[in-house]
């Protein structure tokens, strides 16, 4: 959930330029130019949304960034479709928007390898929505709360703070018993509008890995098939899938948001993020540690691609057959980097309409329409606790007390213990509550707490007493 880019303190970046580290000194400069060009080719040719408030929000009230909005420079080309930056007339890169596969980013004047491929293939007919199978959600209009219980919930959920840092609630959905029963958005979002769910993304990571051990291709106890561990002494081959996805490998996947950190690098400096994250050593013996990072996810990204046959096409093609589509997902986006790896930790856009989809998937033990999507008990596996955390295998879990490393708690204690969740950074949740039948979504750019796990738990607490107040009202008439 905790991400990537500078939370560096500005003393901190003076006193890492330097000193002499096995990293660039400039690194953290590097990485803020190519977030910039991601975020805003992303949410400006995705999500549709106006380049100069993502930059405000997104990106300047980040951590330290502020105090360096005057060297950052970058420019939307709405013809070519992408969006360039610099940093101190430095460090260009290129958010280069490629369609099908998202934007990836480019640095200096370098092509991508991507885009021609993107333009090549058409993916019409396995793109084609097959929803017949089941009912929608709900129709074409806002659903808008029916009593003043849940409107006040909604009403609170987006309620802004008087100043920074900003909370920035973007859409709440609530789906009760497979209807949405409520929903809000800010203004310029509707329910169409694709949102980044940033590591919720490995949630959808986790559905794909099932679907493809239902099918057979891959056994969550088997070793990663990734080819460079497979040397005769290497460590690294005794990985397995579930360690992956449990986030238990022992790999140094450092992830500190320092902007030197290796996470950062591999993110928005790498061109073949996978091929990265395979570098990566043992600091821990397999299965023994907990240490979350994006670079699990990225690393299952691969196995997911060559599993498929080894192209962006191929992992698109079978998400939107064997997910997306059978689950009435329209408006999703996920991202690839330019070696056609799908971006699997973070980086995947959908409607919050579309991500209430998913979380009913998993509220409905893994079938859609009468058809099972994920094997029997993987559901039941992914929301099994790790360890002492509150993980389980791509998905948050509720009940466990404490706090997670970077502070924020592990629980949401007003909420049902059965309760687990996809969590993404700056404060994205798809809430999950079998006792209640109920999945809660917010998406948003939060950089205060009251928008990541304790807003979460107030909303969803909330939303569980107006539904059961409305009941109650409906049950005395």
């Amino acid at each position: 959930m905790h991400k990537i880019l500078p939370a560096l303190t500005v003393s901190g970046l003076l006193a890492l330029l330097s000193a002499c580290t096995l990293v660039r000194p400039d690194q953290p400069l590097a990485v803020i130019s190519g977030f910039n060009s991601h975020q805003l080719c992303s949410e400006v040719f995705i999500s549709g949304l106006d380049p100069d408030q993502v930059y405000r929000e997104r990106v300047l009230e980040m951590g330290a960034v502020h105090y360096f909005g005057s060297l950052i420079h970058y420019q939307v080309d709405r013809d070519k479709r992408e969006v360039t930056t610099t940093v101190g007339g430095f460090y260009k890169t290129r958010g280069v928007y490629t369609g099908q596969y998202g934007c990836v980013v480019m640095h200096g004047n370098e092509e991508s390898a991507l885009l021609p491929q993107a333009a090549r293939e058409s993916l019409k007919k396995t793109m084609a929505l097959d929803v017949a199978a089941q009912p929608d959600i709900a129709g074409p209009a806002v659903v808008e709360p029916r009593d003043t219980r849940m409107r006040a919930a909604l009403e609170r959920g987006f309620a802004e703070r008087e100043q920074a840092p900003y909370i920035h609630t973007k859409a709440i959905v609530v789906l009760k018993d497979g209807k949405i029963v409520a929903e809000r958005y800010a203004p310029g979002i509707g329910v169409d509008t694709s949102l980044l769910g940033y590591s919720s993304t490995k949630s959808v990571s986790n559905a794909l890995v099932g679907i493809l051990v239902r099918q057979g291709k891959l056994q969550v106890g088997q070793a990663a098939p990734l080819a460079a561990w497979q040397g005769q002494d290497d460590p690294r081959k005794a990985i397995t899938i579930d360690q992956l996805l449990r986030q238990t490998s022992g790999l140094a996947l450092d992830q500190t948001n320092s902007g030197y950190d290796f996470n950062a690098r591999m993110l928005y400096m790498e061109h073949d993020m996978a091929g990265f994250a395979q570098t990566a050593a043992l600091k821990a013996k397999p299965g023994t540690a907990w240490d979350y990072n994006d670079g699990h996810f990225i690393l299952l990204s691969r196995v997911i691609r060559d599993t498929l046959g080894g192209h962006a096409s191929d992992v698109l093609g079978f998400a939107q057959r064997e997910l997306f589509g059978p689950l009435g997902m329209r408006h999703v986006t996920l991202e690839f980097d330019d070696t056609g790896t799908p971006l699997g930790a973070d980086y995947m856009f959908a409607s919050a309409r579309d991500w209430a989809r998913f979380g009913q998937l998993y509220l409905d033990d893994g079938v859609a329409g009468g058809k099972r999507i994920l094997p029997p008990g993987w559901v039941k596996y992914s929301s099994t606790q790790t360890l002492d955390t509150g993980y389980g295998a791509g998905f948050w879990i509720n009940g466990v007390s404490g706090n997670a490393p970077w502070g924020l708690p592990w629980n949401m204690p007003h909420v049902p213990v059965d309760a687990f969740y996809a969590m993404g950074f700056m404060g994205q949740h798809v809430v999950i509550v079998p006792s209640q039948r109920l999945v809660v979504v917010r998406l948003g750019v939060s950089h205060h707490r009251d928008g990541m796990v304790e807003g979460a738990d107030r909303l969803v607490a909330d939303v569980i007493a107006a539904l059961q107040g409305d009941a109650a009202t409906v049950a005395s008439k």
